[in-house]
């Protein structure tokens, strides 16, 4: 038998994201950056300009209408991450990644849902001041994510 508990994967997705130029360069993030799936809740993905290493073809991509139905369907094991800039997020610099999670972002105009805050396993944040673009902010996570850091 497999032993898959002691792997690592990461899914990452947009929670009603603004436009699927956003997704598309998030998709190609994910590819490059070694993303397992992503996904969108809410708004539909739809091939554009953006996808041009055509990752739709390549990752898994889920679409979840809800909140609620995402939550229901996170993988076993798996750490729900949110990317908002809250009072009690940590620094994305100090944070320890989990092995197998699902990282979500927001929309720039709106952000998480209060719903996903709340669910949230963890919540990381940029020092930024202000929003960052959610493929912007998606791909420095994933980037973040790679970079040796002492494990506790």
């Amino acid at each position: 038998m497999i032993d898959n508990f002691h792997n690592e994967f990461f899914g990452i997705g947009i929670q009603n994201g603004k436009t699927p130029e956003n997704l598309g360069v998030l998709w190609r993030s994910a590819q490059n950056l070694g993303a397992s799936f992503i996904f969108t809740i809410g708004n539909r993905y739809a091939k554009q300009a953006s996808d041009t290493h055509n990752a739709v073809k390549s990752m898994p991509y889920f679409h979840y209408e809800t909140f609620e139905d995402f939550y229901a369907h996170l993988p076993k094991g798996a750490m729900l991450v949110g990317v908002e800039m809250t009072e009690n997020a940590v620094p994305l610099e100090a944070f320890e990644h989990p092995r197998r999670c699902v990282y979500l972002l927001g929309a720039e105009d709106h952000g998480l849902s209060k719903k996903a805050i709340e669910k949230s396993h963890h919540l990381v944040k940029f020092k930024s001041e202000l929003s960052l673009n959610v493929s912007v902010a998606g791909s420095i996570v994933m980037y973040d994510r790679q970079l040796p850091k002492p494990r506790s």
